[in-house]
């Protein structure tokens, strides 16, 4: 029998150590290092990978090498399919991972039952059989060709899969499973790290796309090894406020598609629905104007979205005025108060100032810059913005009014959804037909201009 052996690993980031040390040199974290055996048997051997179809790789020339990009599976979500890059890759490893309690086992159920043409195997070591039966009731589960195995070796899962033969395998969650093959317990470094290798070399010798349902730390990492993310082909990121029904769904990393696209979901009690058109839901409609709301013309990935901006501009109750926000970079909006106070002569350094971007989502586009501005002094003077007006441009450090990409998807939206007016740069009018758009444009260079227009 081969000697055991034993390796410390640094449980945030998964680095090793022959001996036991404080602070990680990889993450910088202390205290991190746990002794895990890694001595694997010599006769050790996955049955069901060794039961497929090993095919031997030989060089050939690049230009030789047949080209399928036609080849996806249609999982029967929209806003899945269009994360994911208009379907699932045969043979892909994907990792989704997500807070506890956000839907993640929702969504992978409802894509399990709904799914067409396609036999299904979910694997589930967190629940029972009697437990994903109920949920399965609940969001409906007509028509499906769905098989539920609550298991969490792997090597008894490789022998299901093996006699069953699926074409789309979904692991909950990577975390409880373990192999025999080490000897350290479920959710340690090295079982994450080996589970998934055997599910890797399953999925690319079989064709089998393969989703892992991954736990995230409190940090809002992924838990586990760094080298997880680096094995699997694409990374999904499930968020939101629990307290909140809307759910988004974003990619971290896609080897066969974009990386910036977004899905948007509303939790029900019939489980996850679709939002086909956010902007609707983004915005709230109100009877009467209030100060301190703008509409900013965002993009995210391909898709243009309207959301809307809160601010709240108040005199300090304490020495020192606060600045928090919701949804948007708190720096970032450092950098914008001290442009208006710098460069527009506004008083805003005595003053609490609140952001926030309704509907929990979180923004990243420059464009929502001249939005959170005319938030902030509209509600500063306490005077409402007119309504059916949004806003799309950057604010640089001078106070100029900078141009945005896909000026012209964000115009399409904002007219279709009934806004009469929008503010755009001046730089971004090139190459665009203000004729043929019903909604009026006003390109603006400085944000004194925005303000002139605006409150007179």
């Amino acid at each position: 029998m081969a000697k055991t052996r034993s390796t410390f690993f640094c449980q945030n980031c998964g680095a090793q150590s022959a001996k036991w040390i404080g602070k990680c040199p990889s993450c910088g974290e202390w205290n991190t290092y746990v002794e895990e055996i890694v001595q694997k048997s010599d006769d050790a051997k996955t049955p069901g990978i060794q039961s497929t179809s090993r095919r031997v790789s030989k060089p050939q020339p690049v230009q030789e090498i047949s080209l399928n990009t036609d080849h996806r599976y249609d999982i029967g979500d929209k806003e899945l399919n269009r994360v994911l890059g208009n379907g699932i890759v045969p043979g892909s490893l994907i990792l989704f991972g997500g807070e506890p309690g956000i839907g993640k086992s929702t969504l992978m159920l409802q894509v399990a039952l709904r799914v067409r043409k396609m036999k299904v195997l979910y694997v589930s070591g967190e629940e029972s059989e009697q437990q994903i039966r109920m949920r399965a009731e609940r969001i409906g589960m007509e028509g499906a060709d769905c098989h539920i195995l609550t298991e969490t070796n792997t090597q008894q899962i490789f022998q299901q899969i093996e006699a069953l033969q699926p074409t789309l395998l979904i692991i909950d969650s990577i975390q409880t499973l373990h192999t025999s093959h080490i000897e350290s317990s479920p959710g340690s470094v090295s079982q994450i790290r080996e589970c998934a290798a055997e599910l890797l070399r399953y999925a690319k010798e079989s064709g089998t796309p393969v989703f892992l349902i991954g736990h995230i730390t409190k940090d809002g990492s992924l838990a586990g090894p760094k080298v997880l993310e680096h094995m699997v082909d694409t990374v999904l990121q499930f968020e939101g406020d629990r307290n909140h029904v809307y759910r988004l769904l974003r990619t971290t990393k896609n080897r066969f598609g974009p990386t910036n696209e977004l899905g948007i979901y509303e939790m029900q009690g019939s489980g996850l629905r679709e939002v086909s058109n956010p902007s609707e839901i983004l915005v709230t409609s109100r009877d009467e104007p209030v100060s301190g709301i703008a509409i900013a013309a965002t993009m995210e990935g391909m898709r243009p979205l309207l959301i809307e901006t809160q601010a709240l501009v108040s005199s300090a109750a304490y020495g020192t005025p606060q600045r928090s926000s919701t949804g948007f970079d708190l720096r970032r909006l450092s950098m914008l108060l001290a442009v208006l106070e710098k460069r527009c002569g506004f008083r805003l350094a005595a003053k609490d100032v609140f952001l926030n971007i309704t509907g929990g989502i979180k923004v990243e586009d420059p464009a929502v810059d001249l939005a959170v501005v005319c938030a902030v002094l509209s509600s500063n003077a306490d005077i409402p913005i007119p309504q059916k007006t949004c806003f799309s441009a950057e604010v640089g450090l001078s106070g100029e009014i900078r141009p945005v990409n896909r000026i012209d998807q964000r115009l399409s939206e904002a007219e279709k959804l009934g806004y009469e007016q929008i503010f755009i740069s001046r730089y971004n009018t090139k190459g665009v037909d203000q004729k043929s758009y019903k909604i009026k444009i006003h390109p603006v260079g400085k944000v004194e201009e925005v303000f002139g227009i605006l409150f007179g």
